[in-house]
């Protein structure tokens, strides 16, 4: 189980419709995570995994419905979960100038949270690439950074998009793992995904359905 240093937060949707260049994504999405709880996120492309992300990051405005958090010990609150997100991408979103560490550091900066970035690297299995310029990984090994990057920014929910994307099966499985790690912390997770991703804990799906 991870260290952490986040307040639980509860997330919840109702009848949410998207639109994206005024023509309907998807509509009538409803959901809620608790703390300890994921849903997977299933669908065709087009069906609107990556718009439901962006509408919870605060990227997208809603079209339809109501988007609330819970933060412990307050209200619902109408509300997008953009300060208590940490985001895993298509884009990796590394400084590719930059060392491994370094980018850690940053987004642990960004995020004003003290950590270990060797142990934390030494997790993602990945200790011996420190010092290495991001520009020179391979595509899995920014992956790894990538789940690293999610460790150090220690927040509740996580935002999940092809979480598995060049990763061979064992580094999946360390996704898993570490996602199963964030529940049984109390963390949240929404993770879009084409695979067959099965972290341990309290897991559900919802298949998406383009409008």
């Amino acid at each position: 189980m991870q260290d952490t240093s986040f307040s639980p937060l509860s997330l919840r949707a109702e009848e949410l419709g998207c639109d994206r260049a005024d023509n309907p994504v998807f509509r009538g999405v409803s959901f809620k995570l608790d703390p300890g709880e994921a849903l997977v996120l299933r669908g065709d492309n087009g069906a609107g995994k990556t718009s439901l992300l962006r509408l919870v990051a605060g990227l997208l405005p809603l079209a339809e419905g109501v988007l609330q958090i819970k933060p412990e010990g307050a209200d619902w609150q109408n509300t997008s979960a953009s300060g208590h997100i940490a985001w895993q991408g298509h884009e990796d979103a590394h400084k590719q100038a930059l060392s491994v560490s370094e980018n850690l550091a940053f987004w642990a900066r960004i995020h004003n949270r003290k950590t270990n970035i060797e142990n934390t690297l030494e997790r993602v299995g990945i200790a011996k690439l420190y010092s290495f310029q991001v520009g020179r990984l391979s595509a899995g090994q920014k992956r790894r950074l990538a789940l690293a990057r999610l460790l150090v920014q220690d927040q509740p929910l996580w935002l999940m998009d092809e979480p598995t994307a060049a990763l061979d099966g064992k580094a999946a499985a360390l996704c898993e793992a570490l996602v199963a790690d964030h529940l049984q912390a109390g963390g949240i997770a929404l993770i879009a995904t084409h695979s067959a991703f099965a972290p341990k804990g309290r897991v559900s799906a919802l298949n998406l359905v383009a409008a």
